[in-house]
């Protein structure tokens, strides 16, 4: 069996090279010519909205509590933690260490003071 398969690949590869004709370098493709997206180019674009529907399936991975979604900064947030999610091309990206830590404001008037 494996003979066949040796055999074949073989033969393949030999009629394969006997009928390419081996074109000069003026015509072969260069780097030049392939039109290539860049990435930089992507930032210039809008993003794609991210659908609210998709809240009542997603929950936060470290806490398993609901996310509220931040329309302004395009983010899950999770409350209870203080993190918050970013969402990339209308997919959020629920990956723990690439959430971003809210600043929560403490108002010092509230806090107990040691006397």
């Amino acid at each position: 069996m494996f003979r066949n398969v040796l055999g074949r690949l073989v033969t393949g590869t030999v009629r394969i090279h006997r009928c390419v004709k081996y074109a000069p370098l003026t015509q072969r493709v260069t780097a030049a010519s392939v039109s290539v997206r860049s990435f930089t180019a992507v930032k210039d674009e809008v993003q794609p909205p991210f659908d609210a529907a998709l809240l009542q399936f997603l929950v936060c991975p470290l806490s398993k509590k609901p996310l509220r979604y931040e329309a302004k900064t395009n983010e899950l947030i999770n409350e209870e933690l203080g993190i918050a999610y970013p969402i990339i091309d209308g997919i959020p990206n629920m990956i723990p260490q690439e959430a971003r830590l809210l600043h929560k404001d403490t108002d010092t008037s509230t806090t107990p003071t040691q006397g």
